[in-house]
């Protein structure tokens, strides 16, 4: 069972996402050049849930990414192709040799990560051209054919790129959500949980802020040596939690160094 997609309706969050990054480089000079290179991702990104909402409204997609391809892979190269000629380096060398591939390596990379056998740490382009996709998916209601596991996300099985922090009254503390480092889903988790290795020890589940960042927490996992970062949106909720995340790409570099790693990376690839 499939609902119509409201016209172009993730082509214009993704715009959103871009104009917030870039509003975010004229005003945060030091995370510019990774707000900078995300605008242009989300707007590439944007034109690909464009096409992919018009090829729905023709034809509805399936949810099977292996029958989906032939009429959506066209449109998703375009991503890696703004990867070659505006990434960092590394990732436009990795970025050029995917624009130059044929159809059919294409279609198997990414039938690889939708699978699950590679992670955003390993292929971070993969998840990048899938977003679109999945996004779309999202909006028309199609539910993808992707693994549910406790943890991720119950929409598409994704892995949570970064939590944000919303509400909370009078005495009571601000809800924990996730955010959907493929579909964008948000969804509740319980405060005091490890998403990854379901840790539930206050003790082993330290959380660790900064002065430079005071909305901006790593929460980490003793346990698994895993963490996630969350904003606090309880007092502010302009901010765009994927987005907002590259302003403070500090603190990851700061838990990096002290054995943490993120479950899935950010818009950064960090």
């Amino acid at each position: 069972m499939t609902t119509p997609v409201r016209s172009r309706e993730p082509a214009t969050l993704f715009e959103d996402r871009a104009a917030r990054a870039e509003l975010l480089a004229r005003t945060r000079p030091a995370g510019a050049d990774p707000l900078r290179f995300a605008a242009g991702l989300l707007r590439a990104q944007a034109q690909a849930a464009a096409a992919l909402a018009d090829a729905h409204a023709e034809r509805p997609l399936s949810g099977r990414l292996a029958d989906d391809l032939d009429r959506v892979v066209g449109a998703l190269l375009e991503i890696p192709r703004f990867a070659a000629r505006r990434g960092p380096p590394a990732l436009a060398g990795e970025a050029r040799s995917r624009s130059a591939e044929d159809e059919g390596t294409a279609r198997t990379r990414l039938g690889v990560f939708w699978s699950g056998g590679n992670t955003a740490a390993e292929d971070y382009l993969s998840r990048a051209m899938l977003r679109p996709y999945a996004e779309v998916l999202r909006a028309s209601g199609v539910a993808p054919d992707r693994a549910r596991l406790r943890g991720r996300c119950p929409f598409c099985g994704g892995a949570p790129s970064v939590g944000c922090r919303r509400g909370g009254g009078e005495g009571e503390g601000a809800a924990r959500f996730l955010v959907c480092g493929l579909c964008g889903l948000e969804w509740a988790i319980n405060r005091i949980l490890c998403p990854a290795c379901f840790e539930a020890d206050p003790a082993r589940l330290p959380g660790f802020t900064s002065e430079t960042h005071p909305s901006v927490r790593i929460e980490a996992c003793e346990t698994c040596r895993r963490y996630v970062k969350s904003l606090d949106l309880s007092q502010d909720a302009r901010p765009l939690p994927e987005v907002d995340d590259l302003v403070s790409i500090s603190l990851d570099l700061w838990a990096i160094e002290q054995g943490f790693t993120r479950i899935e990376p950010g818009l950064a690839g960090v």
